[in-house]
């Protein structure tokens, strides 16, 4: 038979019992501990254990964990997030502003050479159209002028 089909009995095992060995506690070799009075006398507390012994001593207040840095009301990404899409939008619509700005300066600057040339060019139909019709002024005509040492001969 193989050894894992064999009944047996459970072994047993001695138990060691290992007691802690108390430490001296530390004692400074400074000066001497002289009892204070305290201001004012804490309150003494007594507790009954189930068992019936009675544990007296001194209320213990708990140990209150240090306040939190005050957090702000909202995220400082939050804040960064929105600040940049103000950013955004305020280059975004200085841009619509500007391209709008150089088309009529654009428009403008056009309209102001179409007039000049109107302008001109009416100045010069009526030099044109009253020369013909008026002949009271002087007129010049320049092929049959003969030049001859600086001098205008006609």
């Amino acid at each position: 038979m193989h050894p894992e089909h064999t009944p047996h009995v459970p072994a047993q095992r001695a138990v060691e019992v290992y007691q802690p060995t108390p430490y001296a506690p530390a004692v400074p070799v400074s000066a001497p501990v002289v009892p204070v009075q305290p201001g004012t006398v804490p309150a003494v507390a007594s507790i009954v254990l189930p068992d019936g012994r009675v544990v007296t001593g001194y209320a213990i207040n708990p140990a209150q964990p240090e306040p939190l840095a005050a957090k702000p009301a909202v995220s400082r990404t939050a804040v960064n997030v929105a600040l940049g899409g103000a950013g955004f939008l305020a280059v975004c619509g200085g841009l619509v502003l500007l391209t709008s700005f150089i088309a009529a300066l654009t428009a403008f600057i056009t309209q102001l050479i179409i007039l000049a040339a109107v302008i001109f060019g009416g100045w010069i139909a009526v030099q044109i159209f009253s020369t013909r019709g008026h002949q009271g002024g002087t007129t010049v005509n320049i092929r049959k002028a003969v030049i001859k040492r600086n001098h205008f001969r006609s």
